[in-house]
């Protein structure tokens, strides 16, 4: 077993202490190897977050005579006299990051994520680990893991350990609900948030048991959402093993409708992740490596699909009204449709390079995300599998496939496996949909809107209002009374002359304060926009493209002449009548 021991002098420095102890056998050759992550599951990038340890030290446990060690690469140590020893490893952490993947220590809480935070000995892995912590006694642990005792966790292994983020605070909040005969456990941290708890239960209720029907049994015994609600704007969530965290503000508008609704969508997600990559599991994560990058490209299915069914499950167990999902879909469409990066990166290369830039902005045009493109594939190949076959079989279909053949026996699956099962609930070859959507780059909007008359509706195009965008095709931002030029369309008239970062002062000779539309919607035939590039002040002419439309609006909508067959659809896509 590995020991691990947490404690904390002053919280007002954001620093634990952390201790751990490693019995090394007597017959050991090797030097002995301590890891620390240098990323986390549910965020394929690499964090190093050696980068928040301080002052490493080892030691004989039983003699505390110091040990000789080396540290060989980032976060990486060796200590090369360490046969027939115990060996302790003391070290400070600072904990000073509050986000779903974070950790956060002050007077009021410890909230940790272990995979931060937590070295483990190479070869030792699968051994049982022991967390205690060290805590003031009118404290209360929140956490996934059982306790031997108070504050002490028990894991089966080091993957089980690092997986099981806790709070422990005097003011943490707990109810409890049962779906599926299971215990659900939600958790709340934070003094501002008032919640209307009936409502809330009531509603992870319906969509806990929706995802338990879906996949007909549970992979975990019990379940805890862990919530920060916080007193500021922010939106986050993660997944693991049998929790999720969610830090979520400002607290004290929770129950209003645009932040409530934020809460179901995320909790919604996070839990259907319990079996889309936390029990159904790519190969190529079986097991983690902690050490490096574990490439993989199935992400649009561990996050696409996982996003589609976040919300589509709120609609389908009646926690949200299919217009209340079709406006969550249009906000999906927006995001997909904000920027021509689809055009250039496939989904499956888009997977790969999540570890490469996949989390940040990145270079204008350069790539396409797992989370929208990867929910609006999921959306076209759920109402392909219900036309093929009346609504008898679906997506659904498709992840309990996926969970019975590798969910519940531990195996990992590859993107051939999951094509391989597409095509067998399909009931026929869906190369075309792999070549063109997943593996391509072909557009999405002629099949989705095919696939969604089946269902009553259609996908709608919106010409864009903005006329910098929309006829010109370029997008701005006001930064300190500076209109500055953000992203710029392809083969747009602002891409012949304007660059990102240009600084528009002037068009036609009328200064730019706040009146950027109105000045690019005279109807001239030509605008000579003064702008400062680098400093320098430079003039160019910024021609109309005639019946050119950049930034187009896609919307889903309902048909206003659907027949029976097509509302028929509806009803058993949505479960709601047409």
């Amino acid at each position: 077993m590995t020991y691990y021991h947490v404690s904390f002098e002053n919280p007002l420095t954001f620093y634990l202490q952390i201790q751990l102890m490693v019995e090394v056998p007597a017959e050991a050759t090797a030097p002995l190897a301590l890891q620390l992550p240098a990323w986390r599951p549910g965020r394929y990038e690499l964090q190093n977050f050696a980068q928040k340890i301080q002052r490493v030290e080892f030691s004989d446990a039983e003699t505390d005579e110091p040990l000789p060690y080396r540290k060989v690469t980032k976060d990486r140590w060796e200590v090369p006299s360490a046969a027939g020893r115990s060996v302790r490893v003391r070290y400070n952490f600072y904990a000073h990051q509050m986000d779903a993947g974070g950790s956060w220590l002050d007077e009021t809480q410890l909230y940790l994520n272990p995979v931060q935070a937590l070295m483990y000995a190479e070869g030792h892995q699968d051994l049982p680990c022991q967390l205690s912590l060290v805590l003031p006694p009118d404290w209360r642990l929140a956490c996934g893991l059982p306790q031997s005792q108070p504050n002490v966790l028990e894991a089966k292994n080091f993957d089980q350990l690092a997986d099981a983020p806790l709070i422990a605070s005097p003011t943490i909040e707990h109810q409890q609900y049962e779906a599926g005969g299971l215990p659900f456990h939600v958790w709340v941290q934070g003094e501002e948030a008032i919640v209307n708890w009936p409502r809330l239960l009531a509603d992870f209720k319906a969509f806990s048991e929706e995802q338990l029907a879906l996949f007909g049994s549970f992979p975990v015994a019990d379940y805890h959402f862990l919530n920060q609600f916080l007193p500021y704007k922010h939106y986050h969530g993660v997944e693991h093993h049998n929790s999720t965290v969610i830090t979520l503000g400002p607290a004290e508008l929770l129950m209003h409708e645009a932040l409530y609704k934020e809460l179901l969508g995320v909790s919604c997600h996070e839990l259907f992740h319990t079996w889309n990559i936390k029990a159904i599991r790519p190969a190529e994560m079986q097991p983690y490596d902690y050490a490096r990058e574990n490439y993989f490209r199935t992400c649009y299915i561990a996050e696409g699909i996982t996003t589609y069914y976040g919300e589509y499950l709120l609609a389908r167990s009646r926690v949200r009204t299919p217009a209340q999902y079709f406006e969550e879909l249009n906000i999906v469409l927006r995001k997909h449709y904000d920027d021509a990066g689809g055009q250039n990166l496939s989904l499956a290369d888009a997977s790969m390079d999540l570890w490469l830039d996949g989390y940040k902005p990145g270079v204008p045009d350069r790539k396409v995300s797992v989370y929208h493109k990867g929910a609006l594939t999921a959306l076209l190949l759920d109402l392909t599998i219900r036309q093929l076959h009346g609504h008898a079989r679906s997506l659904d279909d498709v992840m309990r496939r996926l969970y019975d053949d590798f969910g519940k026996t531990g195996l990992g699956y590859t993107d051939e496996d999951y094509a391989r099962i597409v095509a067998e609930v399909a009931g026929r070859k869906m190369q075309v949909y792999f070549d063109k959507f997943i593996n391509g780059t072909a557009p999405l909007q002629e099949p989705l809107d095919k696939a969604l008359h089946t269902v009553g509706c259609q996908l709608v195009a919106y010409e864009n209002a903005s006329a910098s965008e929309g006829t010109f095709g370029f997008r701005t931002v006001v930064k300190n009374e500076r209109t500055e030029v953000t992203y710029i369309w392809p083969g747009s008239p602002a891409a012949a002359v304007l660059t990102a970062d240009d600084e528009i002062v002037a068009i036609n000779g009328r200064r730019v304060d706040m009146n950027l539309q109105s000045l690019l919607s005279t109807g001239a035939p030509l605008y000579e926009v003064a702008v400062f590039r680098q400093n320098r002040l430079v003039l160019v002419e910024l021609l109309p493209q005639p019946d050119a439309v950049f930034g187009v609006r896609y919307t889903i909508e309902k048909l206003a002449d659907a027949d029976e067959a097509q509302k028929t659809g509806f009803q058993k896509w949505l479960g709601w009548e047409f």
